[in-house]
């Protein structure tokens, strides 16, 4: 109900006045609300899909611009590093611009850049323009979420978040298959022109979509107290591991889809490009099990289910040792469902963990998250160039077994007071 004030007029007279009642926040079962969530998930999807989109054509670029195996996964390698930089100052920066104007420049940005790299006419250009392509995503992720916490109700906060992390899961592996598939018909440029159409229609249909922020209070930009705040989470000992686990865990997954293209398509395996692309379905199976993890969590704890969901991806690592192809694909299986089962544990445990500055501790475990893309993601090529997909398990499964003795720590962290 509107509130009335008593201000006396120039007359003398006492008349009510009526002050505007406060927003609501968009409510579950609303239109608001369909819009929203249609948008937030448009906005996970394109971003997904253009950040993941190189990754099954990363052996057509080592053949047709004469790079190595290490050297082609930095298309998606300096995207993932520029994006953990984004990442730290995009919320920071959304304070000051707003929300929806940051995602909007953020995602349009994105989709002409990866139009750009379809015409990218040699391999600096291409890098260069992924570099480009990953500052624009850091105006997404996190701010998709900050916008979700101002404005939505909280009973439909869970489905919101999950929507967003679903559109993300969703758009890597369209990326993925839809470029893997057009490249085995077409020139990879095709493939990125595609994906970039794709994004061109989300993007719009986020503009069309996401209602404005009611909630949102604009903020100077001060990138000072966001570099005390980052600094603050370097005191507890529980945040830094998990923070680490964030790199490793992340680190050794991509680094596994980076080079099974490489893998299915020799010997023994031999499968055309589209066929090898297909593993990026088993994607979806990282959604269910996130889900899994988040149900179960509250049964053994995160402590022992972090341990559990990270020994999963560790014998997952070992059984794509097999040259028979449905043990590997069974061990990529237990590979993505384990690592997504830690990282949803692995996560939710910063924001639990981290008792002030909760948005700056999530930008760290992304930052390392991506890190981790990054920089092992390349780093395992030169394990492939040397002892070919062993030389790859041998390295990941080292850095999750860290992981694992990380994880094993964590159960021995004193548990913060209530």
């Amino acid at each position: 109900m509107a509130r009335t004030s008593c201000a006396p007029p120039a007359d003398g007279l006492t008349t009510p006045q009526l002050t505007p009642p406060a927003p609501t926040r968009i409510a579950v079962g609303t239109a608001a609300f369909r819009h929203a969530n249609a948008a937030l998930f448009a906005a996970g999807f394109a971003s997904f899909a253009i950040l993941y989109c190189v990754q099954p054509l990363l052996p057509v670029f080592a053949a047709d611009f004469g790079v190595s195996a290490a050297e082609s996964s930095l298309a998606l390698s300096v995207s993932t590093a520029a994006l953990a930089v984004s990442l730290l100052v995009a919320s920071s920066l959304s304070e000051a611009l707003g929300r929806k104007p940051l995602m909007v420049a953020s995602l349009a940005a994105s989709a002409a850049l990866t139009l750009l790299s379809a015409a990218a006419p040699d391999w600096t250009s291409l890098l260069i323009l992924r570099v480009l392509t990953g500052l624009a995503l850091g105006g997404v992720p996190a701010v998709a979420m900050a916008y979700a916490g101002e404005e939505m109700h909280a009973r439909g906060m869970p489905l919101s978040m999950g929507l967003i992390v679903g559109g993300n899961a969703l758009g890597g592996m369209t990326g993925r298959l839809v470029a893997g598939t057009i490249a085995d018909f077409a020139p990879w440029q095709a493939a990125m022109a595609a994906i970039a159409g794709i994004a061109v229609v989300a993007t719009l249909l986020f503009w069309r979509s996401l209602p404005a922020s009611r909630h949102f209070v604009r903020q100077p930009l001060e990138l000072t107290g966001l570099v005390r705040s980052l600094l603050m989470h370097r005191r507890d000992l529980g945040l830094v591991l998990l923070f680490a686990e964030a790199f490793l865990l992340m680190g050794s997954f991509v680094t596994i889809y980076n080079y099974a293209a490489f893998r299915l398509l020799a010997p023994p395996f031999e499968l055309s490009q589209a066929l090898a692309s297909t593993i990026s379905v088993i994607y979806l199976t990282g959604i269910v099990s996130s889900t899994w993890a988040g149900a179960l969590a509250g049964r053994l704890g995160r402590r022992h289910l972090l341990w559990i969901g990270i020994a999963i991806m560790l014998a997952g690592l070992l059984l794509t040792l097999a040259d028979d192809l449905a043990l590997f694909v069974f061990g990529v299986i237990a590979t993505t469902c384990g690592f997504f089962a830690a990282h949803s544990v692995a996560s939710g445990w910063v924001g639990y963990r981290a008792r002030s500055a909760k948005a700056q501790a999530a930008a760290l475990y992304l930052f390392l998250y991506y890190l981790g893309s990054s920089i092992v993601g390349t780093s395992g090529g030169l394990f492939y160039a040397h002892a070919g997909w062993t030389g790859v398990v041998a390295f990941t499964s080292t850095l999750t077994f860290v992981a694992l003795l990380i994880a094993l720590r964590l159960t021995r962290i004193a548990p913060l007071p209530p």
